[in-house]
Protein backbone atom coordinates (compact mmCIF):
# COMPACT_ATOMS: atom_id res chain seq x y z
CA UNK A 1 0.00 0.00 0.00
CA UNK A 2 2.81 2.42 0.91
CA UNK A 3 4.66 1.74 -2.33
CA UNK A 4 1.50 2.32 -4.36
CA UNK A 5 0.91 5.63 -2.61
CA UNK A 6 4.52 6.58 -3.28
CA UNK A 7 4.03 5.90 -6.97
CA UNK A 8 0.91 8.04 -7.04
CA UNK A 9 2.73 10.88 -5.32
CA UNK A 10 5.19 10.79 -8.21
CA UNK A 11 2.36 10.97 -10.75
CA UNK A 12 1.80 14.64 -11.71
CA UNK A 13 -1.81 14.01 -12.75
CA UNK A 14 -2.67 12.40 -9.42
CA UNK A 15 -1.13 15.29 -7.51
CA UNK A 16 -2.86 17.75 -9.81
CA UNK A 17 -6.24 16.19 -9.03
CA UNK A 18 -5.39 16.14 -5.32
CA UNK A 19 -4.48 19.82 -5.54
CA UNK A 20 -7.76 20.60 -7.31
CA UNK A 21 -9.79 18.78 -4.66
CA UNK A 22 -8.00 20.39 -1.71
CA UNK A 23 -8.19 23.83 -3.30
CA UNK A 24 -11.92 23.47 -3.85
CA UNK A 25 -12.31 22.34 -0.24
CA UNK A 26 -10.46 25.24 1.38
CA UNK A 27 -12.14 28.01 -0.64
CA UNK A 28 -15.73 27.01 0.11
CA UNK A 29 -17.96 29.28 2.15
CA UNK A 30 -20.68 26.69 2.58
CA UNK A 31 -23.05 28.98 0.68
CA UNK A 32 -24.04 28.50 -2.94
CA UNK A 33 -22.58 31.89 -3.80
CA UNK A 34 -25.47 33.71 -5.46
CA UNK A 35 -29.25 33.79 -5.59
CA UNK A 36 -29.01 32.33 -9.10
CA UNK A 37 -27.62 29.07 -7.79
CA UNK A 38 -30.11 29.02 -4.92
CA UNK A 39 -32.91 29.18 -7.49
CA UNK A 40 -31.30 26.43 -9.55
CA UNK A 41 -31.02 24.26 -6.43
CA UNK A 42 -34.71 24.80 -5.81
CA UNK A 43 -35.34 23.47 -9.31
CA UNK A 44 -33.24 20.46 -8.33
CA UNK A 45 -35.50 19.97 -5.35
CA UNK A 46 -38.56 20.30 -7.59
CA UNK A 47 -37.28 17.40 -9.70
CA UNK A 48 -37.79 14.87 -6.92
CA UNK A 49 -40.09 16.47 -4.34
CA UNK A 50 -43.51 18.11 -4.37
CA UNK A 51 -42.04 21.59 -3.92
CA UNK A 52 -42.50 24.18 -6.70
CA UNK A 53 -39.69 25.50 -8.87
CA UNK A 54 -40.36 29.01 -7.56
CA UNK A 55 -42.14 29.88 -4.34
CA UNK A 56 -45.02 32.38 -4.78
CA UNK A 57 -43.41 34.96 -2.46
CA UNK A 58 -40.31 35.10 -4.73
CA UNK A 59 -42.31 36.59 -7.59
CA UNK A 60 -41.98 39.17 -9.17
CA UNK A 61 -38.32 39.39 -8.12
CA UNK A 62 -37.74 35.98 -9.65
CA UNK A 63 -39.70 33.63 -11.87
CA UNK A 64 -42.12 33.93 -14.79
CA UNK A 65 -45.69 32.85 -15.35
CA UNK A 66 -45.84 29.81 -17.59
CA UNK A 67 -48.21 26.99 -18.46
CA UNK A 68 -51.23 26.67 -16.22
CA UNK A 69 -50.47 30.05 -14.64
CA UNK A 70 -47.71 28.52 -12.56
CA UNK A 71 -44.45 30.33 -11.84
CA UNK A 72 -41.34 28.74 -13.28
CA UNK A 73 -37.62 29.40 -13.14
CA UNK A 74 -36.19 30.89 -16.33
CA UNK A 75 -32.86 29.05 -16.04
CA UNK A 76 -31.88 25.96 -17.97
CA UNK A 77 -32.00 22.66 -16.13
CA UNK A 78 -28.37 21.61 -16.66
CA UNK A 79 -26.86 22.79 -13.39
CA UNK A 80 -29.93 21.60 -11.49
CA UNK A 81 -29.30 18.10 -12.84
CA UNK A 82 -25.65 18.38 -11.85
CA UNK A 83 -26.63 19.12 -8.25
CA UNK A 84 -29.27 16.37 -8.06
CA UNK A 85 -27.15 13.58 -6.48
CA UNK A 86 -25.70 16.00 -3.93
CA UNK A 87 -29.16 17.37 -3.12
CA UNK A 88 -30.55 13.89 -2.51
CA UNK A 89 -27.77 13.11 -0.03
CA UNK A 90 -27.74 16.59 1.52
CA UNK A 91 -31.49 16.63 2.14
CA UNK A 92 -31.30 13.25 3.84
CA UNK A 93 -28.38 14.29 6.05
CA UNK A 94 -29.98 17.63 6.95
CA UNK A 95 -32.94 15.72 8.43
CA UNK A 96 -30.79 13.85 10.92
CA UNK A 97 -31.73 14.58 14.50
CA UNK A 98 -28.29 16.03 15.25
CA UNK A 99 -29.12 18.93 12.91
CA UNK A 100 -32.73 19.38 14.03
CA UNK A 101 -31.97 22.55 15.98
CA UNK A 102 -29.88 24.20 13.28
CA UNK A 103 -31.79 26.16 10.64
CA UNK A 104 -29.44 29.06 9.99
CA UNK A 105 -27.20 29.88 7.06
CA UNK A 106 -25.01 28.37 5.90
CA UNK A 107 -27.53 25.54 5.95
CA UNK A 108 -26.40 21.92 6.15
CA UNK A 109 -27.95 21.25 2.74
CA UNK A 110 -26.13 24.10 1.01
CA UNK A 111 -22.83 23.17 2.70
CA UNK A 112 -22.98 19.60 1.40
CA UNK A 113 -24.15 20.58 -2.09
CA UNK A 114 -21.57 23.33 -2.54
CA UNK A 115 -18.65 21.30 -1.22
CA UNK A 116 -19.37 18.08 -3.08
CA UNK A 117 -20.34 19.68 -6.39
CA UNK A 118 -17.48 22.17 -6.51
CA UNK A 119 -14.88 19.58 -5.54
CA UNK A 120 -16.14 17.15 -8.18
CA UNK A 121 -16.18 19.75 -10.95
CA UNK A 122 -12.76 21.05 -9.92
CA UNK A 123 -11.12 17.62 -10.06
CA UNK A 124 -12.74 16.68 -13.36
CA UNK A 125 -11.75 20.01 -14.90
CA UNK A 126 -8.13 19.51 -13.84
CA UNK A 127 -8.14 16.07 -15.45
CA UNK A 128 -9.69 17.13 -18.75
CA UNK A 129 -7.62 20.33 -19.03
CA UNK A 130 -4.44 18.28 -18.47
CA UNK A 131 -5.62 15.79 -21.08
CA UNK A 132 -6.28 18.50 -23.64
CA UNK A 133 -2.94 20.23 -23.09
CA UNK A 134 -1.12 16.92 -23.53
CA UNK A 135 -3.06 16.38 -26.74
CA UNK A 136 -1.82 19.79 -27.89
CA UNK A 137 1.70 18.31 -27.53
CA UNK A 138 2.76 20.10 -24.39
CA UNK A 139 4.96 18.09 -22.03
CA UNK A 140 3.54 16.73 -18.79
CA UNK A 141 5.26 19.47 -16.78
CA UNK A 142 4.00 22.21 -19.10
CA UNK A 143 0.47 20.80 -18.94
CA UNK A 144 0.52 20.61 -15.14
CA UNK A 145 1.73 24.20 -14.92
CA UNK A 146 -1.02 25.27 -17.31
CA UNK A 147 -3.72 23.60 -15.24
CA UNK A 148 -2.33 25.09 -12.02
CA UNK A 149 -2.44 28.53 -13.64
CA UNK A 150 -6.05 27.91 -14.66
CA UNK A 151 -7.03 26.85 -11.14
CA UNK A 152 -5.16 29.56 -9.24
CA UNK A 153 -4.67 32.49 -11.62
CA UNK A 154 -7.98 32.87 -13.50
CA UNK A 155 -11.59 33.50 -12.51
CA UNK A 156 -11.97 29.72 -12.45
CA UNK A 157 -10.83 30.05 -8.81
CA UNK A 158 -13.60 32.51 -7.97
CA UNK A 159 -16.24 30.24 -9.52
CA UNK A 160 -14.79 27.31 -7.61
CA UNK A 161 -15.95 29.12 -4.49
CA UNK A 162 -19.18 30.46 -5.96
CA UNK A 163 -21.27 27.70 -7.48
CA UNK A 164 -22.32 29.46 -10.65
CA UNK A 165 -22.66 27.46 -13.86
CA UNK A 166 -19.37 28.76 -15.33
CA UNK A 167 -17.00 26.00 -14.27
CA UNK A 168 -19.47 23.28 -15.23
CA UNK A 169 -19.82 24.82 -18.69
CA UNK A 170 -16.04 24.97 -19.05
CA UNK A 171 -15.67 21.34 -17.98
CA UNK A 172 -18.11 20.17 -20.64
CA UNK A 173 -16.61 22.41 -23.31
CA UNK A 174 -13.05 21.23 -22.64
CA UNK A 175 -14.30 17.64 -22.63
CA UNK A 176 -15.96 18.24 -25.98
CA UNK A 177 -12.77 19.70 -27.45
CA UNK A 178 -10.60 16.91 -26.06
CA UNK A 179 -12.68 13.92 -27.13
CA UNK A 180 -13.57 15.33 -30.52
CA UNK A 181 -9.90 16.09 -31.16
CA UNK A 182 -9.04 12.52 -30.20
CA UNK A 183 -11.50 11.36 -32.86
CA UNK A 184 -9.71 13.55 -35.39
CA UNK A 185 -6.43 11.80 -34.61
CA UNK A 186 -7.63 8.23 -34.06
CA UNK A 187 -10.86 7.95 -36.03
CA UNK A 188 -12.67 6.47 -33.00
CA UNK A 189 -16.38 7.13 -33.37
CA UNK A 190 -16.89 6.28 -29.72
CA UNK A 191 -14.82 9.23 -28.47
CA UNK A 192 -16.53 11.49 -31.02
CA UNK A 193 -19.82 10.44 -29.46
CA UNK A 194 -18.48 11.26 -25.97
CA UNK A 195 -17.27 14.69 -27.03
CA UNK A 196 -20.51 15.50 -28.81
CA UNK A 197 -22.54 14.42 -25.78
CA UNK A 198 -20.51 16.71 -23.50
CA UNK A 199 -21.11 19.68 -25.78
CA UNK A 200 -24.77 18.78 -26.22
CA UNK A 201 -25.24 18.50 -22.47
CA UNK A 202 -24.06 22.10 -22.23
CA UNK A 203 -27.19 23.21 -24.08
CA UNK A 204 -29.27 22.18 -21.07
CA UNK A 205 -27.31 24.56 -18.86
CA UNK A 206 -27.21 27.70 -20.97
CA UNK A 207 -28.59 27.83 -24.50
CA UNK A 208 -25.88 30.23 -25.65
CA UNK A 209 -23.34 27.42 -25.23
CA UNK A 210 -24.37 26.61 -28.76
CA UNK A 211 -21.41 28.90 -29.44
CA UNK A 212 -19.14 26.37 -27.69
CA UNK A 213 -20.64 23.62 -29.80
CA UNK A 214 -19.82 25.55 -32.97
CA UNK A 215 -16.34 26.37 -31.63
CA UNK A 216 -15.49 22.68 -31.24
CA UNK A 217 -16.24 22.13 -34.91
CA UNK A 218 -14.21 25.21 -35.84
CA UNK A 219 -11.29 23.87 -33.80
CA UNK A 220 -11.24 20.60 -35.73
CA UNK A 221 -11.64 22.41 -39.04
CA UNK A 222 -8.79 24.77 -38.14
CA UNK A 223 -6.49 21.85 -37.34
CA UNK A 224 -7.24 20.25 -40.69
CA UNK A 225 -6.85 23.54 -42.52
CA UNK A 226 -3.49 24.35 -40.94
CA UNK A 227 -2.36 20.84 -41.85
CA UNK A 228 -3.23 21.52 -45.50
CA UNK A 229 -6.04 18.95 -45.61
CA UNK A 230 -8.24 19.85 -48.57
CA UNK A 231 -10.70 18.51 -51.09
CA UNK A 232 -12.21 15.04 -50.82
CA UNK A 233 -10.33 14.11 -47.63
CA UNK A 234 -11.59 17.22 -45.84
CA UNK A 235 -15.12 16.62 -47.06
CA UNK A 236 -15.12 13.00 -45.85
CA UNK A 237 -13.93 14.07 -42.42
CA UNK A 238 -16.67 16.68 -42.17
CA UNK A 239 -19.31 14.19 -43.30
CA UNK A 240 -18.25 11.61 -40.72
CA UNK A 241 -18.24 14.29 -38.03
CA UNK A 242 -21.73 15.47 -38.90
CA UNK A 243 -23.16 11.93 -38.98
CA UNK A 244 -22.26 11.46 -35.30
CA UNK A 245 -22.25 14.96 -33.81
CA UNK A 246 -25.33 16.52 -35.39
CA UNK A 247 -27.81 13.82 -34.22
CA UNK A 248 -26.38 14.11 -30.70
CA UNK A 249 -26.76 17.89 -30.75
CA UNK A 250 -30.30 17.58 -32.07
CA UNK A 251 -31.14 15.11 -29.27
CA UNK A 252 -30.06 17.53 -26.54
CA UNK A 253 -31.66 20.48 -28.33
CA UNK A 254 -34.96 18.59 -28.38
CA UNK A 255 -34.70 17.93 -24.63
CA UNK A 256 -34.00 21.63 -24.02
CA UNK A 257 -36.93 22.66 -26.21
CA UNK A 258 -39.30 20.18 -24.52
CA UNK A 259 -38.33 21.56 -21.13
CA UNK A 260 -39.01 25.06 -22.42
CA UNK A 261 -42.37 23.89 -23.80
CA UNK A 262 -43.29 22.33 -20.46
CA UNK A 263 -42.66 25.62 -18.70
CA UNK A 264 -43.67 28.30 -21.21
CA UNK A 265 -45.62 26.51 -23.93
CA UNK A 266 -43.26 27.25 -26.83
CA UNK A 267 -40.91 25.10 -28.86
CA UNK A 268 -39.41 28.01 -30.78
CA UNK A 269 -39.09 30.91 -28.35
CA UNK A 270 -37.05 31.30 -25.17
CA UNK A 271 -38.27 32.80 -21.92
CA UNK A 272 -37.08 36.28 -22.93
CA UNK A 273 -40.34 37.52 -24.56
CA UNK A 274 -42.23 36.59 -21.38
CA UNK A 275 -39.51 38.15 -19.24
CA UNK A 276 -39.72 41.37 -21.26
CA UNK A 277 -43.51 41.49 -21.09
CA UNK A 278 -43.78 40.88 -17.35
CA UNK A 279 -40.89 43.26 -16.63
CA UNK A 280 -42.69 46.05 -18.53
CA UNK A 281 -45.85 45.40 -16.55
CA UNK A 282 -43.85 46.01 -13.38
CA UNK A 283 -41.90 48.94 -14.84
CA UNK A 284 -43.58 50.68 -17.81
CA UNK A 285 -40.54 52.96 -18.25
CA UNK A 286 -38.42 50.11 -19.62
CA UNK A 287 -37.40 50.63 -23.27
CA UNK A 288 -39.28 48.85 -26.03
CA UNK A 289 -36.25 46.72 -26.91
CA UNK A 290 -35.71 45.48 -23.33
CA UNK A 291 -33.81 43.26 -22.47
CA UNK A 292 -31.59 44.12 -25.47
CA UNK A 293 -31.36 47.80 -24.65
CA UNK A 294 -27.60 48.32 -24.26
CA UNK A 295 -25.87 50.01 -27.22
CA UNK A 296 -23.68 47.36 -28.84
CA UNK A 297 -20.48 49.38 -28.62
CA UNK A 298 -21.11 50.07 -24.94
CA UNK A 299 -21.39 46.36 -24.14
CA UNK A 300 -18.27 45.51 -26.12
CA UNK A 301 -16.15 48.29 -24.66
CA UNK A 302 -17.52 47.57 -21.20
CA UNK A 303 -16.42 43.94 -21.31
CA UNK A 304 -12.98 45.00 -22.49
CA UNK A 305 -12.25 48.16 -20.55
CA UNK A 306 -14.85 49.00 -17.87
CA UNK A 307 -12.95 49.21 -14.54
CA UNK A 308 -15.60 47.11 -12.81
CA UNK A 309 -15.83 44.31 -15.37
CA UNK A 310 -12.84 44.44 -17.75
CA UNK A 311 -11.60 40.99 -18.71
CA UNK A 312 -8.04 42.34 -18.75
CA UNK A 313 -8.30 43.49 -15.13
CA UNK A 314 -10.22 40.56 -13.70
CA UNK A 315 -8.35 37.93 -15.76
CA UNK A 316 -4.94 39.49 -16.57
CA UNK A 317 -3.52 36.11 -17.60
CA UNK A 318 -5.30 36.63 -20.92
CA UNK A 319 -2.92 39.54 -21.59
CA UNK A 320 0.02 37.16 -21.34
CA UNK A 321 -1.69 34.71 -23.69
CA UNK A 322 -2.37 37.40 -26.30
CA UNK A 323 1.20 38.70 -26.18
CA UNK A 324 2.65 35.21 -26.52
CA UNK A 325 0.33 34.43 -29.44
CA UNK A 326 1.55 37.56 -31.20
CA UNK A 327 5.31 37.11 -30.76
CA UNK A 328 5.51 33.31 -31.03
CA UNK A 329 2.79 32.56 -33.58
CA UNK A 330 5.04 31.02 -36.23
CA UNK A 331 6.70 28.76 -33.66
CA UNK A 332 3.45 27.34 -32.28
CA UNK A 333 2.37 23.83 -33.20
CA UNK A 334 -0.54 23.44 -35.59
CA UNK A 335 -2.86 22.19 -32.84
CA UNK A 336 -1.97 25.10 -30.56
CA UNK A 337 -2.59 27.65 -33.28
CA UNK A 338 -5.94 26.05 -34.07
CA UNK A 339 -6.97 26.12 -30.41
CA UNK A 340 -5.76 29.73 -30.01
CA UNK A 341 -7.74 30.92 -33.04
CA UNK A 342 -10.85 29.04 -31.93
CA UNK A 343 -10.78 30.22 -28.32
CA UNK A 344 -10.29 33.83 -29.44
CA UNK A 345 -13.19 33.56 -31.88
CA UNK A 346 -15.32 32.07 -29.10
CA UNK A 347 -14.45 34.97 -26.81
CA UNK A 348 -15.29 37.51 -29.51
CA UNK A 349 -18.58 35.74 -30.20
CA UNK A 350 -19.61 35.81 -26.52
CA UNK A 351 -18.69 39.48 -26.11
CA UNK A 352 -20.57 40.38 -29.27
CA UNK A 353 -23.64 38.31 -28.42
CA UNK A 354 -24.11 39.73 -24.92
CA UNK A 355 -23.09 43.30 -25.83
CA UNK A 356 -26.69 44.46 -26.33
CA UNK A 357 -28.11 42.54 -23.38
CA UNK A 358 -29.34 44.87 -20.65
CA UNK A 359 -27.42 42.86 -18.04
CA UNK A 360 -24.40 42.29 -20.29
CA UNK A 361 -21.96 42.19 -17.36
CA UNK A 362 -23.70 39.36 -15.54
CA UNK A 363 -25.33 41.60 -12.93
CA UNK A 364 -24.24 40.41 -9.45
CA UNK A 365 -20.99 38.68 -10.33
CA UNK A 366 -17.23 38.96 -10.08
CA UNK A 367 -16.19 40.16 -13.51
CA UNK A 368 -18.25 39.52 -16.61
CA UNK A 369 -19.53 36.02 -15.93
CA UNK A 370 -21.02 35.57 -19.39
CA UNK A 371 -17.60 35.73 -21.06
CA UNK A 372 -15.30 34.57 -18.25
CA UNK A 373 -15.32 30.93 -19.36
CA UNK A 374 -14.17 31.90 -22.85
CA UNK A 375 -11.50 34.13 -21.32
CA UNK A 376 -10.24 31.21 -19.23
CA UNK A 377 -10.06 29.02 -22.31
CA UNK A 378 -7.77 31.55 -23.98
CA UNK A 379 -5.69 31.97 -20.82
CA UNK A 380 -5.24 28.19 -20.51
CA UNK A 381 -2.45 28.32 -23.10
CA UNK A 382 -0.49 31.18 -21.53
CA UNK A 383 1.73 29.33 -19.06
CA UNK A 384 2.37 26.20 -21.19
CA UNK A 385 3.48 28.37 -24.12
CA UNK A 386 5.60 30.50 -21.79
CA UNK A 387 7.45 27.44 -20.48
CA UNK A 388 7.78 25.78 -23.86
CA UNK A 389 9.33 28.82 -25.54
CA UNK A 390 11.19 30.40 -22.64
CA UNK A 391 14.47 30.20 -24.56
CA UNK A 392 12.97 32.34 -27.32
CA UNK A 393 12.04 35.16 -24.95
CA UNK A 394 14.24 37.98 -23.76
CA UNK A 395 14.97 38.05 -20.00
CA UNK A 396 12.79 41.11 -19.43
CA UNK A 397 9.89 39.36 -21.18
CA UNK A 398 10.26 36.34 -18.91
CA UNK A 399 10.40 38.51 -15.79
CA UNK A 400 7.39 40.52 -16.94
CA UNK A 401 5.45 37.30 -17.55
CA UNK A 402 6.25 35.99 -14.07
CA UNK A 403 5.15 39.32 -12.58
CA UNK A 404 1.87 39.15 -14.50
CA UNK A 405 1.25 35.61 -13.28
CA UNK A 406 1.88 36.76 -9.70
CA UNK A 407 -0.54 39.67 -10.16
CA UNK A 408 -3.14 37.27 -11.54
CA UNK A 409 -2.72 35.02 -8.49
CA UNK A 410 -3.18 37.95 -6.10
CA UNK A 411 -6.32 39.13 -7.90
CA UNK A 412 -7.92 35.67 -7.88
CA UNK A 413 -7.15 35.08 -4.20
CA UNK A 414 -8.55 38.52 -3.43
CA UNK A 415 -11.76 37.58 -5.22
CA UNK A 416 -12.35 34.90 -2.57
CA UNK A 417 -11.92 37.11 0.49
CA UNK A 418 -15.44 38.50 0.75
CA UNK A 419 -18.88 37.66 -0.55
CA UNK A 420 -19.02 39.20 -4.03
CA UNK A 421 -21.87 41.75 -3.44
CA UNK A 422 -19.66 43.74 -1.03
CA UNK A 423 -18.16 46.00 -3.70
CA UNK A 424 -21.46 46.14 -5.57
CA UNK A 425 -23.13 47.63 -2.49
CA UNK A 426 -20.18 49.97 -2.00
CA UNK A 427 -20.31 51.18 -5.58
CA UNK A 428 -23.95 52.12 -5.10
CA UNK A 429 -22.65 54.60 -2.53
CA UNK A 430 -19.35 55.57 -4.15
CA UNK A 431 -20.67 55.81 -7.70
CA UNK A 432 -19.37 54.52 -11.02
CA UNK A 433 -16.93 53.76 -12.50
CA UNK A 434 -14.92 52.11 -9.74
CA UNK A 435 -11.72 50.10 -10.12
CA UNK A 436 -13.17 47.07 -8.38
CA UNK A 437 -9.85 45.21 -7.97
CA UNK A 438 -8.32 48.12 -6.06
CA UNK A 439 -11.48 48.44 -3.96
CA UNK A 440 -11.36 44.75 -3.07
CA UNK A 441 -7.69 44.98 -2.06
CA UNK A 442 -8.47 48.06 0.03
CA UNK A 443 -11.33 46.19 1.71
CA UNK A 444 -9.03 43.29 2.56
CA UNK A 445 -6.42 45.52 4.18
CA UNK A 446 -9.03 47.64 5.96
CA UNK A 447 -10.88 44.61 7.33
CA UNK A 448 -7.66 42.93 8.47
CA UNK A 449 -6.58 46.11 10.30
CA UNK A 450 -10.05 46.97 11.64
CA UNK A 451 -10.10 50.22 9.62
CA UNK A 452 -13.37 49.82 7.70
CA UNK A 453 -14.95 52.86 9.41
CA UNK A 454 -11.81 54.99 9.37
CA UNK A 455 -11.27 54.40 5.66
CA UNK A 456 -14.86 55.16 4.71
CA UNK A 457 -15.73 51.55 3.94
CA UNK A 458 -18.41 51.05 6.58
CA UNK A 459 -20.90 48.41 5.49
CA UNK A 460 -23.46 48.94 8.26
CA UNK A 461 -25.82 51.04 6.13
CA UNK A 462 -25.12 49.51 2.72
CA UNK A 463 -27.89 46.97 2.92
CA UNK A 464 -31.07 46.73 4.94
CA UNK A 465 -30.99 42.94 4.72
CA UNK A 466 -29.53 41.46 7.96
CA UNK A 467 -28.56 38.26 6.11
CA UNK A 468 -26.59 40.23 3.53
CA UNK A 469 -24.97 42.34 6.22
CA UNK A 470 -23.67 39.28 8.08
CA UNK A 471 -22.22 37.78 4.90
CA UNK A 472 -20.36 40.86 3.70
CA UNK A 473 -18.76 41.53 7.08
CA UNK A 474 -16.63 38.40 7.45
CA UNK A 475 -14.05 36.44 5.50
CA UNK A 476 -15.89 34.33 2.96
CA UNK A 477 -14.79 30.89 4.13
CA UNK A 478 -16.97 28.42 6.03
CA UNK A 479 -15.28 28.49 9.48
CA UNK A 480 -15.36 32.31 9.57
CA UNK A 481 -18.95 32.43 8.36
CA UNK A 482 -20.07 29.88 10.96
CA UNK A 483 -18.40 31.93 13.70
CA UNK A 484 -19.89 35.19 12.36
CA UNK A 485 -23.44 33.87 12.19
CA UNK A 486 -23.07 32.49 15.71
CA UNK A 487 -25.76 29.83 15.43
CA UNK A 488 -23.53 26.77 15.28
CA UNK A 489 -22.17 25.35 18.57
CA UNK A 490 -18.66 26.41 19.50
CA UNK A 491 -17.32 22.87 19.10
CA UNK A 492 -18.60 22.76 15.52
CA UNK A 493 -16.81 26.03 14.72
CA UNK A 494 -13.58 24.69 16.23
CA UNK A 495 -13.83 21.49 14.17
CA UNK A 496 -14.44 23.58 11.06
CA UNK A 497 -11.34 25.68 11.70
CA UNK A 498 -9.27 22.56 12.39
CA UNK A 499 -10.40 20.88 9.17
CA UNK A 500 -9.83 24.08 7.17
CA UNK A 501 -6.36 24.60 8.60
CA UNK A 502 -5.41 20.97 8.03
CA UNK A 503 -6.61 21.13 4.42
CA UNK A 504 -4.59 24.31 3.87
CA UNK A 505 -1.48 22.59 5.22
CA UNK A 506 -2.12 19.55 3.00
CA UNK A 507 -2.60 21.80 -0.03
CA UNK A 508 0.70 23.54 0.65
CA UNK A 509 2.47 20.19 1.09
CA UNK A 510 1.05 18.80 -2.15
CA UNK A 511 2.03 21.96 -4.05
CA UNK A 512 5.58 21.71 -2.71
CA UNK A 513 5.72 18.05 -3.70
CA UNK A 514 4.33 18.86 -7.12
CA UNK A 515 6.87 21.65 -7.57
CA UNK A 516 9.70 19.22 -6.77
CA UNK A 517 8.41 16.75 -9.37
CA UNK A 518 8.07 19.48 -11.98
CA UNK A 519 11.64 20.66 -11.45
CA UNK A 520 12.98 17.30 -12.58
CA UNK A 521 14.00 17.18 -16.26
CA UNK A 522 11.44 15.27 -18.27
CA UNK A 523 11.87 13.79 -21.72
CA UNK A 524 9.14 14.49 -24.23
CA UNK A 525 6.46 11.81 -24.39
CA UNK A 526 3.31 11.49 -26.43
CA UNK A 527 0.04 12.92 -25.27
CA UNK A 528 -2.48 10.98 -23.24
Amino acid sequence: MTSRLGLKLRDPLFMLCLTAGLLAFVVQSGELGTADTMHRLQTTHWLWTSQPQVFPNEYPEFGLHGTGGRIFSWYGIGQSLLMLPADLVATWISQWSVFSGYEDDPAVRSIIVSYSTNILVSILTAMIAFRLLRQLRFSSNEAVAGVLALMFCTTHLHYTQNLQENNYIMLLTLAGFSFQYEWLRTGSLRVLLYGSAALGLNLLTRLTTGLDLIAAGVFLLAVLWFEQVRGRTLWQRLLTYCKIAVPVYIFFAIIERLYNFYRFGSLTQTYLPIFARESRLQDPTLPANFPWSTPWHQGVLGALFKPEKSIFLVDPLIVLALVLFAILWKRLAVEVRAYAVTSLLLLIAYIGFYACYTYWAGDFSWGDRYVSTAVEMVALLAVPILLRYRANLRPWMWRSAIALIAISLIIQIASLAFWLPLEIYQMESFGHPTFVIALRLKNIVAFALGKMDAWGLNTDEMTQDPWDHVHITTWNFLPFLLRRVGAAPDWVVKIAFTAWGSALAMLAAVLLRLAAVLRRPQPYSSAM
